[in-house]
């Protein structure tokens, strides 16, 4: 396996491909392509990719990240469950230092509230288990992902008949997010290197609509610095062409239609809805809830939910740089005020996020 990773981190192939991109970037004018994920963005700073590219040739980070895009008054509401006697919380671990209004949910752990960090929802199932008298609440975040593991977690509750077991959603779906940016203009995006993992489950196919519509390339990349490398090369290739297709470089993972059995449960289970994205806004049809059918599975049709009343932090740019209009060293804040043991915003938390990658892999002294 080592030696097979390895092949796409080799020195030669990328100055190779460094080469290339060098002959197809335009002299005249400055080229913005736009990476719409978490850990593409932590390997364009792990690998300094943006100091070894032509000065033309920016690379903006967008809304990849599922933590960052959650929205504050979803941290906000699960903080509110968090303080009642009878909830218990299961959460991905990302979740905990983000920042709600006037908390936080590793806080509020530090306070004596339960709250259960797991590294898979299927795990919720054994909590439910031994605490039949709590009402054990999933904090359902995440992109395309993620989201087919949570209903397949509580498609198994269905089935060994459990009655306490709860979803908080917040799941988003990305096409719509990327169409906004577009929509918007402000950003100024040529090409996006789209995300590999989300691709995996909805498909490359997923992004002809915006190919068609903006007449903007696409490629669906993997993760490796060969494959971004090799992305950024296709993304030139199309542009010098005056093309806007979806290419796929990412072919040892992603197919052309996706997961069927995946995208099938999400259809199933699930509704399309207009959604708040951190530091964005409302995006329309970029949300999902579950569908009337399933409605009982949803926390919040049993308890009305009373959190406070949203309060941004002031001075975070978290919204500019999540729309590709600021980058982390942009923020007054970043490496002194906000940093990932203490973060302001939410691109500080977790370790897909843009400061916490600028953090790590960058001098920000």
């Amino acid at each position: 396996m080592k030696n097979w990773v390895e092949k796409f981190r080799d020195e030669k192939t990328a100055r190779g491909l460094l080469k290339e991109i060098s002959q197809l970037t335009p002299k005249d004018h400055t080229v913005r392509l736009m990476e719409v994920c978490g850990t593409h963005t932590v390997a364009i700073y792990r690998y300094g990719m943006r100091e070894t590219l032509p000065a033309n040739v920016k690379l903006l980070s967008g809304p990849g990240c599922p933590v960052c895009v959650t929205g504050l008054g979803y941290i906000d509401k699960a903080i509110w469950l968090a303080r009642q006697d009878d909830v218990l919380l299961v959460t991905f671990g990302d979740l905990m230092k983000v920042p709600g209004s006037t908390s936080s949910l590793l806080k509020e752990r530090g306070r004596g509230h339960p709250i259960k960090v797991v590294y898979s929802p299927i795990e919720a199932i054994e909590l439910a288990k031994a605490n039949p008298d709590k009402k054990v609440v999933i904090l359902a975040v995440g992109f395309e992902t993620t989201i087919p593991g949570v209903l397949a977690t509580i498609r198994q509750a269905e089935a060994e008949g459990l009655k306490n077991l709860f979803l908080l959603v917040g799941h988003k779906i990305v096409p719509p997010a990327m169409e906004a940016l577009l929509q918007d203009g402000m950003a100024k995006i040529d090409g996006f290197i789209c995300p590999g993992h989300v691709s995996t489950i909805i498909g490359a196919k997923a992004y002809e609509p915006l190919t068609k519509k903006y007449g903007l390339p696409c490629v669906v990349a993997g993760f490796e610095p060969t494959d971004i490398l090799q992305a950024i090369l296709m993304l030139l290739g199309q542009l010098n062409e005056g093309q806007a297709k979806v290419e796929n470089q990412y072919q040892r993972a992603v197919r052309n239609e996706g997961n069927p059995k995946a995208l099938a449960m999400i259809e199933k289970y699930c509704q399309i809805i207009d959604d708040q994205w951190r530091g964005i806004g409302v995006i329309a049809k970029s949300g999902l809830r579950l569908r009337d059918d399933f409605k009982k599975w949803d926390i919040e049709s049993v308890l009305k939910i009373e959190a406070e009343p949203t309060k941004p932090k002031p001075g975070c740019i978290c919204g500019k740089i999540l729309q590709g209009l600021a980058r982390p060293s942009d923020c007054k804040l970043f490496g002194k005020v906000c940093t990932p043991d203490e973060p302001v915003g939410a691109c500080m938390v977790s370790g897909e996020g843009s400061c916490a990658a600028a953090f790590k892999h960058t001098d920000h002294r």
